[in-house]
């Protein structure tokens, strides 16, 4: 997969993880976006890295999605954890 694939497979797992984690995050949309970017990137070097999964080069594979959404709730969950109370 190119950069572009991981940018929009980080959009989606970003909503999903948003969907799965509903609130008010401090960043709102845009800092919601960057972190499933992230995570997606995280998501799946951990997979390659420690799970002995390598990224496949196709879109719709189940464990790189997987991957990548699990990345995304664990940053996020980190960025409310840090940064949680900065709207109140």
């Amino acid at each position: 997969m190119g950069i572009i694939s991981w940018i929009i497979l980080g959009l989606i797992a970003g909503g999903i993880a948003k969907i799965l984690l509903p609130g008010r995050d401090p960043g709102g949309l845009i800092g919601t976006t960057l972190i499933g970017i992230a995570g997606a990137f995280i998501g799946g070097w951990l997979s390659a890295r420690f799970f002995d999964r390598p990224v496949q080069k196709e879109f719709f594979d189940l464990y790189t999605w997987g991957a990548a959404i699990a990345g995304s709730l664990v940053l996020l969950v980190g960025y409310r954890i840090l940064f949680g109370n900065s709207r109140d």
